[in-house]
């Protein structure tokens, strides 16, 4: 009984690591005000860009905090919210 215990308990913390991850990143993530793609997107479409690039968009949400977002251009130009990294400065 007491060897199934550190498999049991590695076994779920591994699951919880795995759960995090993929609710944070993915095409499942909400735009949030600030984003981009919030409210739609947008009317221009990234011509020269290569199809399955990706780029960085950096603004403050409102409560003061850094929001970094990452977008990848799909073949139909439109983008897609892969990853968002809410960034804490203190000073």
């Amino acid at each position: 009984m007491i060897r199934l215990v550190p498999p049991f308990l590695a076994a779920l913390l591994l699951a919880g690591c795995v759960a995090e991850g993929a609710i944070s990143d993915g095409p499942g993530i909400a735009p949030i005000p600030g984003s981009i793609t919030y409210g739609g997107q947008p009317r221009t479409k990234l011509r020269k860009a290569p199809v399955g690039s990706t780029f960085d968009h950096v603004f403050q949400d409102n409560l003061g905090r850094r929001v970094v977002e990452t977008y990848r251009i799909q073949p139909d130009r439109s983008l897609l919210l892969i990853h968002r990294r809410v960034r804490i400065e203190y000073f």
